[in-house]
């Protein structure tokens, strides 16, 4: 039987929110099986729990954000993404994230740390199967036109890949790769996605400060690149780092669906708000999913049971 999994011990990491600017402590604990993925807010009088699933996002602004029933009235978290494109990476089904702020800790801007945390913790194997969200039929979802087209689609895969296109009016970002396929059955995610930096450009940052945005960022978190070169001193870590990191985060955003993927991803100039449309579009149709389980781990896809660091 392929079996859900979650972290031996708990572990705890400090930072500071890329939006907010606030220093934030998280403590990932194990979890039971069928639990999901569960952030706890410990610094409310009350505190308040949050289940990670596509009905909970509610805000894709610039991150995903998540509060319970996807109300933005009520008690948020922002950010999740790079931490669950850690779980994902790592093939975590359960876990128990205590968090002291409204926003997940930026760390160094990749998913990297997280992936050193889930592992320095220990992943267990737990007595319940594994189950996978496949994908039976394509949905696509598209926005704009023109130049401004953007569109992301999910078709039928024995598997999990995930494909993706950027296009930035930017010399220094076209510079580098602007398409990249990743496969989740590889066991490379840890090596050729993890480290993968988020980014943003000078001319935005300024914009974004004054609105009250990415007041934590900085080249320590994050590469700054001008018109024409990235400004961080040590240069990327890949050559199509840019690319890389919005596979990263498609890894993250759909990963709120609560179940690992059996699919083929594909995005053409995506992102946050058009991963969980594409999403909701997928559990609008119940023709178009199912849920399912691999009682004899042959039957799986390749690469799919192999323990940390998994896929």
């Amino acid at each position: 039987m392929l079996k859900q999994r979650t972290i031996k011990s708990l572990t705890r990491a400090v930072g500071v929110g890329i939006h907010s600017g606030q220093k934030v402590e998280i403590t990932l604990r194990p979890a039971a099986p069928g639990t999901g993925i569960v952030f706890r807010r410990v610094d409310l009088a009350q505190p308040v729990d949050i289940p990670v699933n596509t009905h909970s996002v509610c805000d894709t602004r610039m991150a995903t954000t998540i509060s319970p029933g996807g109300d933005p009235g009520q008690p948020k978290v922002q950010t999740i993404e790079h931490l669950l494109s850690a779980c994902a990476g790592l093939g975590i089904d359960n876990l128990l994230i205590d968090i002291n702020a409204d926003e997940v800790p930026v760390l160094d801007g990749s998913a990297a740390s997280y992936v050193f945390l889930l592992q320095s913790a220990g992943i267990e194997l737990q007595n319940a199967p594994k189950q996978f969200l496949r994908v039976k039929k394509p949905v696509e979802v598209r926005k704009g036109e023109g130049k401004s087209l953007m569109w992301a689609r999910l078709v039928p895969h024995h598997g999990y890949t995930l494909s993706f296109q950027i296009e930035f009016d930017n010399p220094a970002v076209s510079a580098t790769g602007q398409h990249y396929v990743f496969d989740m059955g590889s066991g490379q995610y840890k090596r050729e996605i993890a480290r993968a930096r988020t980014f943003g450009m000078t001319k935005d940052i300024e914009l974004m400060r004054s609105r009250g945005l990415t007041l934590g960022g900085s080249m320590d978190n994050a590469i700054v690149v001008d018109d024409y070169r990235v400004l961080n001193a040590e240069g990327l870590r890949y050559d199509d780092e840019f690319v890389k990191h919005k596979i990263l985060d498609a890894i993250g955003d759909m990963q709120v669906v609560g179940h690992p993927l059996l699919a083929a991803y594909t995005s053409f100039k995506g992102g946050h708000a058009l991963n969980n449309l594409l999403l909701r579009e997928l559990l609008a149709d119940a023709e178009a999913y199912e849920i399912v389980t691999f009682e004899d781990e042959r039957d799986a896809p390749a690469g799919f049971a192999e323990l940390a660091p998994a896929w």
